[in-house]
């Protein structure tokens, strides 16, 4: 990242674009930096400026506490000023929730493209979420970043072997770096539910993308964003899983975005 922004509460924000035309910007998700959305830009920079950035709280951004969902709206907004003043958004996972957020609290945006942001559409799963969320506060009030970690990845799906066989690899030590982070994701999702009347409240045209290899719960949520927008369209990408391929994904945000 070789720019930086400076956000309302003074936290600096690392940013960098390619490309030129109307403005995109891509927002990740958990455990993830602006690298990790960076190989979309490639492709969608052809048609368009598009603006990676490190959330606050990971990679080169700085951050200030306490956490506060608005923070990162106003992040957000900074960086939109800095670009022109207007953007589209993208987001991945929970950095869909967080794009939506921006578009519901009046951000000069002009499309919402969100792929599997993980909205749980059970009961079950809204118990499991306050679980997650009870126990993540405990791992990280008392400094064990590695069960945050592990709680995280454990949520996502993963089996204990794989999580175990995770600790041993080089990238540990950076997942743990950025464990804090987790509890912004966290407070992004709520409760972990469909939040219906904060999508009801965004004005711009809403795409819910996810992938037919995905598990079904992930299809039903992007269904249930479609359906709680007043301008949502759901669209399912086949041979897709939640690691969807830049190549793949990139000409449906590219027709919607370019709208």
């Amino acid at each position: 990242m070789d720019k930086n922004i400076v956000s309302r509460d003074g936290t600096h924000i690392a940013h960098e674009s390619a490309g030129r035309g109307s403005v995109v910007v891509l927002v990740s998700g958990a455990m993830s930096t602006g690298a990790t959305v960076a190989p979309l830009a490639a492709p969608l920079s052809e048609r368009f400026r598009v603006v990676v950035y490190d959330r606050r709280g990971r990679g080169a951004s700085g951050d200030r506490l306490p956490y506060a969902v608005e923070r990162e709206i106003e992040d957000l907004a900074a960086l939109i000023e800095a670009v022109g003043g207007q953007a589209s958004l993208y987001g991945v996972s929970s950095g869909g929730a967080l794009a939506l957020h921006a578009a519901a609290s009046g951000l000069p945006v002009r499309h919402v493209a969100v792929y599997e942001t993980p909205y749980a559409t059970s009961e079950e799963d809204l118990r499991e979420r306050a679980r997650y969320t009870e126990r993540l506060a405990e791992a990280l009030g008392e400094g064990r970043r590695g069960d945050a970690v592990e709680l995280f990845l454990h949520l996502t799906g993963l089996s204990e072997a794989v999580i175990q066989g995770a600790r041993q690899s080089p990238l540990w030590a950076g997942m743990e770096s950025i464990a804090p982070s987790l509890a912004y994701d966290d407070a992004v999702m709520g409760d972990g539910g469909v939040p219906v009347k904060l999508l009801a409240s965004v004005p711009v045209p809403v795409l819910s993308i996810a992938g037919d290899a995905s598990p079904a719960w992930m299809r039903e949520a992007a269904r249930a964003i479609a359906d709680a927008v007043p301008r949502g369209t759901c669209r399912t990408l086949p041979g897709q899983t939640h690691m969807v391929e830049p190549d793949v994904l990139a000409p449906v945000l590219a027709e919607f975005f370019g709208r």
